[in-house]
């Protein structure tokens, strides 16, 4: 085991014009992360650019306004891993995924109308298309039977698009507020690929190409709320919708410590419907709400356990003593349902408390996929969750603030056999506005710099999230 390192640069220039009777927005972004994994012999660097555009136009009263976007990013990633020996004296390298170019980029068009009289209310709708491409590919050297230097490279990647059409709107009259929305997408997954090789010859040992793969989601929600007077109101809200497999989850795998998660290129979209009510209060400086939810997630994306070590498994080769094997699937269906309760009291105008909390009971049903799964608990799915907050406009110029929060203990896998410990977090801030356009900021993160359980090794050693991390900056607006 080596001390965690962490290397982190990024900047971004932003800017705001009015283009005639629309408005521009246009930003630019830049980062690099460079980081010390905790093992000897393995570190991961991220980097990338993003640019993105928008130009908009607000709708008038009972006129038009439209909306037009676009963006991309480009990414990359370096990630080595090892494995560990079981006294944790020494580390083999593993695993040296040396580049993983990808790019995403994406549009959208949008209509908007506001109509103030319609049918006794006020009515805005939306109607619109977007659509969103990504193409990503992974370049790594494996296999290192013998520990002298690794004797295989690999590469495999794809492509991911999904587009649609959709329609959105709202209407508020009185006491009601009606808001639904109704779109169509489409999904491909294409030019799939995984490619093998021995580094000294290179004898081809695995060249296959995946099926394209496409078909159609549609979703929806519709959500009411009623004032009741007296400052309480009740609402109730039905959806649906979908995530598609990403470019990593279809075609990248990886490695941590002797655990390995291979990728697979035939998953499809997971996808999801829910229900849920409840009821609001807000007056006089008192706020809560309190509501009771359902969701359902069918063909579940999974990261399934299908063997342990010293094995050697099709594929994914050698795993060694204390790590698992697993696959990303479709596993079957989770539901999970819970409550939800939120409140907020201004103590006075300077001084408030917030205060969140929720319970959820969640299960798999694995179905005939993944029938070992049936009974248990998503992977780092917690059951209790809290939070509580205290701001304080000590002055006009200085602001502090306190949030804590609390997560009950959760499950690092898909067999509920490596328990992450409950734990309690504290970060605090300080805002000193010196002028109107300059403040000085400082964030304590982890305030008492407790040690947060994220992972498990098969062999009970924890990893943690981050300690007390401090950090300072000047904002600037003109």
């Amino acid at each position: 085991d080596t001390p965690l390192d962490l290397d982190s640069r990024s900047a971004s220039l932003r800017v705001d014009t009015a283009l005639g009777q629309a408005n521009l927005s246009v930003r630019a972004a830049t980062w690099e992360e460079d980081r010390g994994s905790g093992l000897a012999g393995t570190r991961a660097n991220a980097s990338g650019h993003s640019l993105s555009a928008t130009a908009a136009q607000t709708p008038t009263a009972d006129g038009y306004g439209w909306r037009l976007q676009a963006w991309r990013i480009d990414s990359n990633l370096a990630n080595s891993s090892a494995s560990v020996s079981a006294d944790r004296s020494t580390t083999t390298p593993a695993n040296d995924q040396f580049k993983t170019p990808a790019t995403g980029w994406g549009l959208n068009a949008a209509l908007r109308r506001r109509m103030t009289e319609f049918a006794g209310g006020r009515l805005e709708w939306e109607l619109g298309a977007d659509a969103r491409f990504n193409d990503g590919e992974t370049n790594e050297l494996f296999s290192n039977p013998t520990g002298a230097g690794f004797t295989r490279i690999r590469r495999a990647g794809g492509e991911t698009a999904v587009g649609g059409a959709y329609v959105d709107a709202s209407w508020s009259a009185a006491d009601w507020l009606v808001a639904g929305g109704l779109r169509v997408d489409r999904w491909e997954n294409t030019g799939g690929f995984r490619k093998e090789n021995t580094l000294a010859t290179g004898a081809v040992l695995l060249n296959e190409s995946d099926p394209d793969r496409s078909g159609e989601v549609v979703s929806a929600r519709l959500a009411l709320r009623r004032d009741l007077g007296g400052g309480y109101a009740a609402r109730a809200a039905a959806y649906s919708g979908f995530r598609p497999a990403t470019l990593n989850e279809l075609h990248r795998p990886f490695r941590v410590g002797n655990d390995i998660t291979e990728a697979n290129a035939a998953l499809t979209p997971e996808t999801l419907k829910g229900v849920e009510t409840g009821l609001a209060f807000d007056r006089e400086g008192m706020r809560w709400g309190a509501s009771v939810f359902w969701n359902q997630i069918e063909d579940a994306i999974v990261n399934v356990t299908l063997g342990s070590g010293p094995a050697t498994f099709p594929r994914a080769g050698f795993v060694p003593a204390g790590g698992v094997l697993r696959q990303r699937q479709n596993a079957g269906t989770i539901d999970a349902w819970g409550v939800e309760l939120t409140g907020a009291l201004d103590l006075s105008s300077a001084v408030s408390l917030n205060a969140a909390a929720s319970w959820t009971d969640a299960e798999i049903d694995g179905g005939s996929s993944a029938t070992q799964l049936t009974g248990l608990r998503p992977a780092q799915a917690p059951e209790w969750s809290a939070t509580a907050g205290l701001d304080w406009r000590a002055t006009d110029r200085l602001t502090l603030a306190l949030a804590a929060r609390y997560e009950s203990s959760r499950f690092d896998d898909d067999l509920n056999s490596r328990v992450l410990d409950a734990a309690v977090t504290l970060d605090a801030r300080a805002e000193w506005a010196f002028t109107p356009n300059a403040t000085l900021w400082m964030a304590a993160d982890n305030l008492f710099d407790e040690d947060v359980e994220v992972s498990e090794t098969g062999t009970g050693v924890a990893g943690y999230g981050p300690p007390r991390t401090v950090s300072v900056g000047l904002r600037l607006s003109y």
